[in-house]
């Protein structure tokens, strides 16, 4: 049976049975074991795949500095992150804290891997003795899940037991499963330091999870700051959790109930579950873009089928509610639900098939709605609606692990009422929450000469036909690229004019369904999206659009009053006001819009 334990520094402690680490002993595979630092993330290419790692990376002008310097003593290895955050403040000519977010402290993780001899799950000790004030420590395993977040006072020391899964996992891109033999572990704190590790085979439950973006192990950069880092719900649930279960977490970006079972990730799950183990599916966001995986119908049936077949493999499935994004209508101002049917097919299903449902929608929509637009924001990552940084998914693995304790508490499966003893009853429990909206940090000039590898196309850089003049429908397609909105490809036929085979039909649905289309472009149902859009419709729209992400400024008079109609009139106020339109009265509203013009005005609308 595999039991190793690493002694780390010159911490006299260990026995003559355990490894010694020393503060330059970088991980290799002809090692076994190791700290990452950008160093051996630069040699290993494997290394740089989050999937297989600890899923933090320098930000990317950084990639080639050695910012990870680890340092030794009698208490373990360290490293001074304040001192090297600040460091490298200076030498950029900005504070320490500014990295870019709003009052959060930036640090560095102290990133160690170490090779197991199979697949499984493994019990971690993991103790931390700290002979400096540390501020907020955080503890995470594996693809950056958080199993402990709390605080250690100057020389206190720290021991915190919890398990892991190791298991293969397709890689975000990749198109079949890596093999991951590594138990990962980093600790974030002012100055994090490891005295010891010990790893051991385990025998334990393990609770898979199947979803989207919104449930993944997302990948963070450093130096890390919680509101700037994508985060979502299943890689904060450990912490939650009283080390009785590992979790294993095969959500992906952009996954459907169908495409998790076509791109192979379910295929993975089939191979390595055992009688006991558990599995939660959370879908929706994906599904609802999609005519065949309509609310009733496909996605529907392929949570039976999920049901059906985990059951076959005397697993305990648990249905998970969507989580509702952060969307309003610009035409009314009313918090806009898009995934209010797929909720309801969740607890249809769960009560047809007898199996637990987590009502993560209705706990999500219901907190969104009560704070509003701008309080929540906080919780979701810089300039996204959709997707939440560590800070809204540590609230909404909250959620879930009292709907655990709730739901599962309440079946008369005796694996279920196990799966609610499995939640803390006191750790996890404090709020996480924000100084403030954070902004991601911003590449200093002594690093301009560095380009982004991962820099995606701007889709309206890479825009067809930009002399040619634009239509309604043109118009309202390059508003959702710019502004965010997720894209449909279905039709609910809103308007006489638009049938569901036209290119533009997902696009007016869009459009329709966040309010961006009001009266004033409305004639007997009639939308008309081929006529040629002049400057005041399109400030129609687009004051519309912004308005589901930004309030607006207080209404006042302007130099275009008596040159708009009375519809458009408070759309035009706003533009004017925003700074899209030329104060001095200058802009023609009838003319005609090319669509080159409309990508310009949309670029003024940062969000």
């Amino acid at each position: 049976m595999f039991d190793k334990k690493f002694v780390f520094g010159n911490n006299e402690n260990g026995q003559a049975s355990c490894i010694r680490v020393k503060c330059g002993d970088l991980y290799k595979p002809a090692l076994g074991y190791g700290f990452v630092t950008e160093r051996n993330r630069r040699e290993q290419e494997l290394l740089r795949i989050s999937e297989l790692n600890a899923a933090f990376d320098t930000v990317y002008w950084y990639r080639n500095e050695d910012m990870t310097v680890i340092r030794e003593d009698g208490h373990g290895c360290f490293l001074d992150s304040c001192g090297i955050v600040a460091e490298y403040a200076g030498r950029e000519g900005h504070g320490a804290e500014s990295g870019g977010n709003a009052g959060e402290r930036c640090r560095i993780p102290l990133v160690f891997k170490l090779e197991v001899p199979k697949s499984g799950n493994y019990s971690v000790t993991v103790d931390i003795e700290n002979g400096e004030e540390s501020g907020e420590i955080f503890l995470f395993e594996g693809r950056r899940r958080l199993v402990f977040r709390g605080f250690i006072p100057a020389g206190g020391k720290f021991r915190h037991s919890f398990f892991v899964n190791v298991c293969d996992i397709i890689p975000r891109g990749k198109a079949e499963a890596y093999q991951d033999l590594t138990v990962d572990l980093a600790v974030v704190a002012d100055v994090p330091r490891l005295t010891q590790v010990s790893v051991q085979e385990a025998e334990c439950p393990t609770l898979y999870i199947a979803g989207d973006s919104t449930v993944t192990d997302q990948s963070a950069v450093y130096p890390y700051a919680p509101g700037a880092s994508y985060a979502g719900w299943g890689q904060m649930l450990s912490a939650f959790l009283d080390g009785k279960i590992a979790v294993s977490n095969h959500s992906h970006s952009g996954l459907t109930t169908e495409s998790f079972r076509g791109e192979g990730h379910y295929s993975v799950v089939e191979k390595v579950c055992r009688p006991g183990d558990y599995i939660f599916f959370q879908f929706g966001h994906n599904d609802q873009k999609l005519s065949e995986l309509q609310a009733w119908e496909g996605y529907r049936e392929n949570l039976c089928r999920y049901i059906e077949e985990s059951r076959g493999q005397r697993m305990f499935p648990v249905l998970v509610t969507p989580v509702a994004r952060n969307t309003w209508k610009g035409n009314s101002g009313c918090y806009n639900d898009l995934l209010e049917e797929y909720a309801q097919v969740c607890m249809a299903v769960g009560k047809e098939t007898g199996t637990p449902v987590l009502d993560l929608h209705g706990y999500s929509c219901s907190w969104i709605k009560e704070r509003g637009l701008e309080a929540v924001k906080p919780y979701f990552f810089p300039g996204d609606y959709t997707h939440t940084n560590d800070y809204g998914a540590w609230k909404m693995a909250g959620a879930i692990a009292r709907e655990m304790e709730k739901v599962c508490g309440n079946f008369e499966a005796e694996g279920y009422r196990f799966l609610a003893g499995c939640v803390a009853k006191t750790a996890g429990r404090a709020e996480w929450i924000p100084t403030g909206c954070a902004v991601l940090p911003v590449k200093p000039e002594c690093f301009a000469d560095i380009d982004n590898p991962e820099e995606g196309i701007d889709p309206l850089d890479e825009m067809d036909g930009v002399c040619e003049k634009a239509s309604r429908a043109d118009a309202l397609d390059i508003l959702i690229k710019a502004l965010h909105y997720f894209p449909v490809n279905v039709y609910n036929d809103m308007f006489d004019d638009i049938v569901g085979h036209e290119w533009y039909a997902g696009t007016v649905e869009c459009a329709w369904q966040n309010g961006m289309i009001g009266e004033g472009l409305v004639e007997n149902r009639h939308f008309y999206p081929e006529k040629e859009i002049t400057m005041e419709e399109f400030l129609m729209l687009a004051v519309n659009a912004y308005k589901g992400r930004r309030h607006l400024p207080e209404e006042k008079e302007c130099i275009y009053d008596s040159e708009c109609s009375g519809s458009a009139r408070p759309s035009v106020r706003a533009a004017c006001l925003l700074g899209w339109i030329a104060a001095d009265g200058s802009e023609e509203l009838g003319r005609v819009l090319t669509k080159g013009r409309i990508a310009e005005l949309c670029r003024k609308m940062i969000i």
